[in-house]
């Protein structure tokens, strides 16, 4: 089973997919750096953003396994090792 938190700070964007996911693994200190910039910059936007457990998930772990935290926005690779909040910011407006 694919471990997936997606999350929303506003009521007005809980209607609509995430628009970041963030392909992470448990006790990666990037990841949790990197979803602090992200849940910043989403809250901010009013954008939802999901993380997905990479380890959960063979053929995700055969692909990502040494570049989490990868991000994508709208579906396609944004960034990888880290995420730069103006840049991401930047793609979503």
């Amino acid at each position: 089973m694919k471990w997936r938190r997606t999350r929303s700070r506003t009521s007005s964007s809980a209607d609509r997919q995430p628009r970041v996911t963030v392909y992470s693994r448990p006790g990666c200190h990037l990841c949790e750096q990197a979803e602090e910039v992200v849940a910043a910059v989403c809250a901010e936007l009013g954008e939802r953003y999901e993380m997905v457990m990479i380890d959960d998930d063979p053929q995700l772990q055969e692909r990502f396994t040494d570049e989490v935290p990868v991000t994508f926005v709208d579906g396609r690779q944004h960034d990888f090792w880290r995420v730069d909040p103006d840049r991401l910011r930047a793609a979503l407006t």
